[in-house]
């Protein structure tokens, strides 16, 4: 479909609650290929509606376990495990940079396909990592604030060098 402009990092929209997907129509799978299509040329494994400016709930995975593109609709983590992993972490919206991120190594999560259905779906590893951080973007926090103060503060100087460096 159409590769969208990226909404980058320190932008506001980034830390704005998505609301409720409602309508499940073409519009929505328009947009949920534009998401694919943008999160590809990133490049990326995961992509938020917010991302490209769009505040709705929509979040869709291309994961390199070979299992293809997957959309969610309304996602929502319903169980956590107590146990958790650390995954390197970084945002398309905020290239150049990454940080390790301790998650709950296994959830589940509830959402709607593209034709609204109810769905469940369990998840450890890498995969609840990313639906872990994709979840907390629609809810308006952005993967840094998982960080310490410390280490947040020396990712966003990282990031400023990289972004001044890639302006020249």
């Amino acid at each position: 479909m159409t590769v969208r402009p990226l909404v980058m990092a320190p932008d506001q929209r980034l830390r704005q609650t998505a609301q409720p997907v409602t309508s499940f129509d073409a519009a929505l799978r328009a947009l949920a290929d534009d998401l694919r299509d943008t999160m590809r040329a990133a490049p990326g494994i995961g992509i938020t509606a917010p991302h490209i400016g769009v505040l709705q709930r929509v979040v869709v995975l291309d994961l390199p376990d070979g299992s293809g593109p997957h959309t969610y609709v309304n996602p929502e983590i319903v169980w956590s495990s107590d146990e958790t992993i650390r995954h390197e972490e970084g945002s398309i919206s905020m290239p150049g940079v990454v940080e390790i991120i301790e998650r709950a190594a296994r959830i589940r999560v509830r959402y709607h396909d593209l034709a609204g259905n109810r769905q469940i779906e369990e998840a450890d590893g890498l995969r609840a990592a990313c639906h872990q951080h994709e979840v907390d973007q629609l809810n308006g926090l952005f993967w840094t604030q998982r960080l310490s103060p410390l280490k947040r503060s020396r990712l966003l100087a990282r990031y400023e060098r990289a972004r001044r460096a890639g302006s020249r």
